[in-house]
């Protein structure tokens, strides 16, 4: 199947990555989000992002005005019925996300295929609640999407064949990126691995074995990894962070996947990272200060 018109449900940081990928890529892209306020603010953040590949000469200023002219905002699922595939970008709560394919499916054409941008909730779930489970497929972009190379895609117990050769052409041929597969289970593989070492790390800040900075230090310089976990965690967003570990901790019965009782007072206090200034860093002054 040639796909050539996306559609992204979602104007949020995934979404807008996901768009400025498929339209870098040369593929006609339309943004669907019931708050037009996000919409102007998808569009800002994706010329920003177009605009730093430019000053690295990644991209050349008429490839950046090229990119954002196939980029096309909506308020209304009806605009996706040209599309030949539609990604989901929402919020990561399965009744949310069900709710979304419900009403989108009526305004897609029979041969669209469908996927969800999930990073944890079961794929066989999610296309139990469309019109067509055999063309749909999880498509796991990383954050930020323009930058990070993997995509993982994981197939659910219906997803048939052409639909996973015409989703990986597209990630590997068009867009560039590369595919890890993974079976159907609670958070795939990133996921599975990454949220409980986070998850270890704000047991070992709230059992007091060390300060939010000492354990971001120590695994920055002791394990190489470019950031740490609780400046990681806020990045993605601790709601995130919580969903993913409750999704595991359902889904696989395991005592070991409990989420940290000082996760759940984070979220619930609203202090849920970068994008609202505050989580296990304050992010609101000149530079990031530890909150603990």
């Amino acid at each position: 199947m040639h796909i050539a018109k996306i559609g992204v449900v979602g104007a949020g940081q995934m979404g807008s990555g996901i768009a400025h990928v498929c339209a870098v890529a040369g593929l006609d892209v339309t943004i669907q989000d019931l708050n037009p306020d996000q919409l102007q603010k998808s569009l800002e953040a994706i010329d920003r992002t177009l605009e730093r590949q430019v000053a690295k000469r990644k991209l050349s200023g008429e490839d950046k005005q090229i990119a954002l002219a196939r980029i096309h905002t909506t308020h209304e699922m009806s605009d996706f019925r040209e599309c030949d595939l539609v990604i989901e970008a929402a919020t990561e709560q399965e009744d949310v996300k069900r709710a979304i394919f419900k009403a989108l499916t009526p305004h897609l054409k029979p041969e669209a295929l469908l996927a969800s941008n999930t990073s944890s909730i079961s794929i066989t779930r999610l296309a139990a609640a469309t019109d067509r489970p055999e063309k749909f497929i999880g498509m796991h972009f990383m954050n930020p999407a323009p930058v990070m190379q993997l995509v993982e895609l994981i197939r659910g117990i219906a997803t048939d064949d052409a639909t996973y050769e015409a989703i990986r052409a597209l990630t590997e041929d068009s867009l560039g990126k590369t595919i890890a597969v993974s079976e159907d289970y609670p958070a795939f593989i990133v996921n599975r691995i990454l949220l409980p070492m986070i998850n270890e790390a704000i047991y070992t800040l709230y059992e007091g074995v060390g300060s939010v900075e000492a354990i971001d230090t120590a695994m920055h310089l002791g394990a190489n990894h470019p950031l740490g976990p609780l400046a990681l965690a806020d990045f993605i967003g601790l709601d995130t962070c919580l969903s993913i570990m409750q999704m595991l901790y359902d889904g696989l019965a395991d005592p070991k996947y409990r989420p940290c009782p000082l996760l759940v007072k984070y979220v619930e206090a609203g202090w849920v990272g970068r994008k609202v200034g505050r989580g296990f860093y304050d992010y609101r002054g000149e530079k990031p200060v530890p909150t603990r």
